[in-house]
């Protein structure tokens, strides 16, 4: 499997425990404090898949997956968030969110979620 797995939360141990994870199961990441700073990144067009938490301050995991299509990128998209409900999971999966994941979630759940991203992305 190749490219990285970007990890946008705005918050910094939030993404640094989850890029310890994902490094210490042998995945490559990178680290977006936003949904603009993801936007932004030339690297990012490249990832294999996102790590996407759904309310941030500035553009809302929504509206990063809006923009996402908008721009074309196909990358597959893990939506995460502490505060869930019914409307933003039916809201992301229409968005194309290939899982989401509820906070706190099982180590193991959120690895085989990127493995099966991952492979949505091969070549």
């Amino acid at each position: 499997m190749s490219g990285w797995v970007c990890i946008v939360d705005d918050d910094a141990s939030v993404r640094r425990s989850l890029a310890n994870l994902l490094r210490s199961a042998g995945f490559d990441t990178l680290l977006f404090g936003s949904g603009e700073e993801l936007l932004a990144s030339p690297q990012a067009r490249q990832a294999g898949c996102v790590l996407l938490d759904l309310k941030m301050p500035g553009l809302t995991g929504l509206q990063v997956q809006g923009e996402l299509a908008r721009l074309g990128w196909r990358l597959p998209v893990i939506c995460m968030s502490a505060h869930w409900d019914d409307a933003a999971l039916e809201a992301s999966m229409r968005k194309g969110a290939v899982a989401c994941l509820g906070k706190p979630f099982n180590e193991d759940v959120l690895l085989r979620a990127v493995e099966a991203a991952l492979v949505l992305n091969l070549p």
